[in-house]
């Protein structure tokens, strides 16, 4: 298969690329950004700004992709402080991809949407068919994606399909995302023992391991059209309050995690889902989570701690 990623330097590209690639799959990386360190040589990598929207028609004519995994965005802090990036980006990059793919002949695409496209106030836990009513610009540019693909499966015979992913956690940097407190205690903890959380130590959000993310995206594109009854589904592993999190990383590494709560942050945080209910990605196409809180950890930790040598970015995902 030959898929050509967009946002392809991103924290979840950089991943998808190894996996794909791994797996004997074609990639076509695309991003703003310049080849990403330690992408496999085999993996073509092309500019591309989404918001431009014949770059996108050309790039997608030029490689001929099976599908396309569209992962380019503006996070959701960034996204308060440049809404008029976030805007063009998210909304209308989203828009310009799918019409690329729909002039291109493109039959496939894979969109990364979010948690936030959920507002506050929702019976816990949150699943697929809860009202989805943002309060952040960022969540309403995803639900605006959500809607335009199934408007392009509905009409335009495209196979679309969708994870709405909880706060991810990975080694690499992360990309100013509101739930990156729990990737700053790690990685801050480890590397210099202390760190000052921007949220209430009762903050409760669903998070998840990112090779758990990554198998997700594979097995969803990979599972057959007839047994899937929708496009967008939920996906869960864990929902630990910032104070857990940062109990368990404390005790292996001794890291003296405090609390500040910035008022902007936490409010975004607040509107959030606590906990996702993911049946139905669990009865259609089989999707469990591998890792909890406590294997999170043990790994994450011992990845930070390994010599810079030693780290690959995708040397962590496990066997499918």
């Amino acid at each position: 298969m030959r898929l050509l990623i967009t946002g392809a330097a991103g924290q979840i590209g950089q991943e998808l690329i190894h996996a794909f690639h791994a797996r004997g799959d074609e990639v076509v990386a695309a991003d703003l950004r310049p080849r990403v360190a330690g992408a496999p040589d085999e993996a073509a990598w092309h500019t591309l700004d989404v918001t431009d929207s014949a770059a996108c028609v050309d790039l997608c004519t030029r490689t001929r992709p099976d599908a396309v995994v569209h992962l380019a965005a503006i996070l959701s802090a960034r996204a308060e402080e440049e809404r008029e990036t976030a805007y063009r980006v998210n909304e209308a990059g989203t828009r310009h991809v799918l019409e690329a793919c729909r002039r291109a002949g493109v039959p496939n695409l894979f969109f990364a949407s979010s948690i936030a496209v959920f507002g506050p106030g929702l019976p816990q836990p949150v699943g697929d068919d809860a009202p989805t009513r943002p309060t952040t610009l960022y969540g309403v540019t995803k639900v605006i994606g959500e809607m335009l693909g199934e408007y392009h499966a509905q009409h335009c015979g495209l196979d679309f399909r969708a994870i709405r992913f909880p706060g991810l956690i990975s080694d690499a940097e992360p990309g100013r995302g509101t739930s990156d407190y729990a990737v700053h205690m790690f990685r801050q903890g480890v590397r210099t023992g202390r760190y000052e959380a921007y949220c209430r130590p009762d903050t409760r959000i669903p998070l998840m391991y990112m090779p758990d993310a990554v198998r997700a995206v594979l097995e969803l594109i990979d599972a057959p059209k007839n047994e899937l009854r929708r496009c967008v589904y939920n996906i869960a592993a864990m929902s630990p309050t910032a104070q857990e999190l940062a109990i368990v990383i404390a005790a292996r590494t001794g890291a003296k995690i405090t609390f500040k709560p910035d008022p902007a942050r936490q409010a975004i945080l607040d509107s959030w889902p606590q906990s996702l209910d993911d049946r139905h990605a669990r009865e259609d196409w089989g999707w469990r989570p591998r890792y909890d809180l406590d294997a999170m950890a043990k790994e994450m930790i011992s990845h930070l701690q390994s010599p810079p040598e030693a780290i690959r970015v995708g040397a962590k995902l496990p066997a499918a």
